[in-house]
């Protein structure tokens, strides 16, 4: 299954999402890829858009390796087996949380994101696609933390394990495609530019979040 782009997709999940609409429900997307996958959702579902910006924890001397992920709230996730492999020590991944946590504010001033209120609220976490799913664990805990009453992962695609790992935390999962051999997100769209800061912040504007 291959998805024409990130607008294809969250048009196909919209529909998959359409019987929670009754529920009043919050879309919570990831940025930068997610926005534009939960833009479709929100204007389908006549539901409210907002960020969540979860940030993964690099790998000492190898950044593009997440050993975890961390959002605005302190709220971590960490892959203790990478971390114990990897012998990082407590002191590194502290300070690899407060930079992230810097970064992550640094975003929500430049996005201009409304502050959430999530308790009693269901929440529907969008992202273009979860290949490992240390950003969306974190941005599931954060959710939990704010006492949401239910929450909804809804992704284009993710690997089938990590889909088994994800329902054993939330409420639901909708996947429309899980494929069993999986590289990485992009391969499953025909057009994956680099959605820009700039096209996250016209959607928020057009959207009122």
């Amino acid at each position: 299954m291959i998805f024409r782009d990130r607008h294809d997709a969250g048009k196909q999940l919209a529909g998959k999402l359409m019987r929670f609409k009754g529920e009043n429900p919050i879309i919570l997307a990831i940025p930068r890829g997610g926005v534009v996958v939960a833009r479709e959702i929100a204007i389908a579902m006549g539901s409210e858009l907002n960020l969540i910006i979860p940030r993964k924890i690099g790998a000492p001397y190898n950044p593009e390796l997440a050993i975890g992920a961390v959002t605005e709230d302190g709220s971590t996730i960490l892959n203790q087996d990478l971390v114990s492999y990897l012998n990082v020590p407590e002191k590194y991944i502290e300070s690899e949380k407060r930079k992230q946590i810097e970064e992550i504010r640094r975003r929500i001033e430049k996005y201009r994101v409304k502050e959430l209120n999530l308790k009693g609220r269901t929440v529907i976490l969008v992202d273009d696609g979860i290949a490992t799913g240390s950003t969306m664990f974190a941005a599931i805990k954060s959710v939990k933390n704010q006492k949401a009453e239910k929450i909804i992962i809804a992704v284009p695609v993710a690997p089938p394990e990590t889909i088994d790992k994800m329902e054993r935390e939330v409420d639901e999962v909708v996947c429309l495609y899980a494929p069993r051999y999986f590289g990485a997100v992009g391969e499953f769209y025909q057009y994956f530019d680099q959605t820009t800061d700039e096209e996250v912040i016209d959607i928020i504007e057009e959207l009122g979040a």
